[in-house]
């Protein structure tokens, strides 16, 4: 009998604890620092709940602290964490941010070796996948090693066999493997998704330079139903059989940090899509995509407006009246 709470959205990670200096300068220098915790999937899980979405999120902690922190704070946000497993032999994962005054920051990580690193795929329980209606990974649980490469891949097929949807976001980190390896795994991993999310950037490391229309042909030819581009500060643009569809951009008058802004993009347009899509299977119009990706724009733009990865993550109420044009009454 499944002892696992029904969920729309599972999906599987590394989270780490971050630590932020309390001031701009090098790391050698920074006498303080505060301490959250942060990583793409558990990222996109906690937009994703904010927005009314169930979601699971799937992960391996070292038997620390840190581990306990991470536990804590996702559970807290209302994420369904029964299927995380602690290691009592290598630990949680930790980075650094390093904001020079300019730029985006420098992150340093120190995730080798960590519990996250040993999931392998014979390790996965296929209960956890099942009443679950989507899929959400990312390429950065794949940068940590052949192992889980193969895990994230198993984790899709068995998503697939019980009728979910994915989605995949590249979301490529450099730091973690080679260009030639990154290539090849990101994709080797576009024909097992139904949602691909990458960065123009992102696109262009994958195929080469080319038009930004090709692109979507390009990754809709591997079998990929709907691709959510982002363009950065010039809005995102999406493609689903001939169609394309451009959403302009949230603009903003300051940056404070980029770092998440693509996991707020990412579940800003999956709640838009889930919401819309039956237990048989995506829903997709023109119309439907065009309000996907201005949500994910918006989302995106509000994520830069504050120091963490998901802190400043909005509430399905809180977006509703910011499109709505509704001030909220704070006192």
């Amino acid at each position: 009998m499944n002892s696992f709470p029904q969920v729309d959205v599972v999906t599987i990670g590394e989270s780490m604890v971050l630590f932020q200096p309390l001031t701009s300068g090098s790391l050698a220098y920074a006498p303080l620092f505060t301490k959250s915790i942060a990583g793409a999937e558990s990222n996109v899980a906690i937009g994703l709940t904010r927005l009314g979405m169930k979601v699971r999120w799937i992960s391996r902690l070292g038997m620390d602290p840190f581990g306990n922190q991470i536990l804590s704070t996702l559970a807290g946000e209302g994420i369904d964490v029964s299927a995380v497993t602690r290691d009592p032999l290598w630990p949680t994962g930790i980075y650094f941010k390093e904001f020079t005054g300019f730029g985006d920051p420098n992150i340093y990580f120190y995730r080798k070796l960590s519990a996250a690193s040993h999931f392998t795929p014979d390790a996965l329980n296929s209960q956890w996948f099942e009443g679950a209606r989507h899929l959400h990974v990312t390429g950065i649980m794949p940068a940590l090693g052949a192992q889980t490469t193969e895990t994230v891949k198993e984790a899709m097929k068995l998503a697939r066999k019980q009728g979910m949807t994915i989605s995949f976001d590249p979301n490529l980190r450099r730091k973690l493997w080679s260009e030639e390896q990154a290539r090849e795994v990101l994709l080797s991993m576009v024909p097992l998704c139904d949602y691909f999310l990458p960065g123009i950037e992102e696109a262009e490391f994958l195929v080469g330079d080319r038009n930004e229309l090709e692109y979507g042909k390009i990754f809709l030819d591997q079998g990929v139903k709907v691709v959510a581009m982002k363009l950065g500060e010039r809005g995102s643009l999406g493609f689903y059989g001939n169609e394309s569809i451009k959403a302009e951009p949230v603009v903003v008058s300051t940056v404070v940090d980029t770092v998440g802004a693509g996991d707020a993009f990412a579940a800003g347009f999956l709640s838009v899509m889930l919401a819309e899509s039956s237990w048989h299977g995506p829903t997709i119009t023109s119309d439907i995509l065009k309000d996907a990706l201005q949500r994910a724009n918006l989302l995106g733009a509000i994520a830069t407006q504050f120091k963490g990865d998901w802190e400043g993550l909005p509430t399905l109420a809180e977006v509703q009246n910011i499109l709505n044009g509704k001030k909220t009454i704070t006192r």
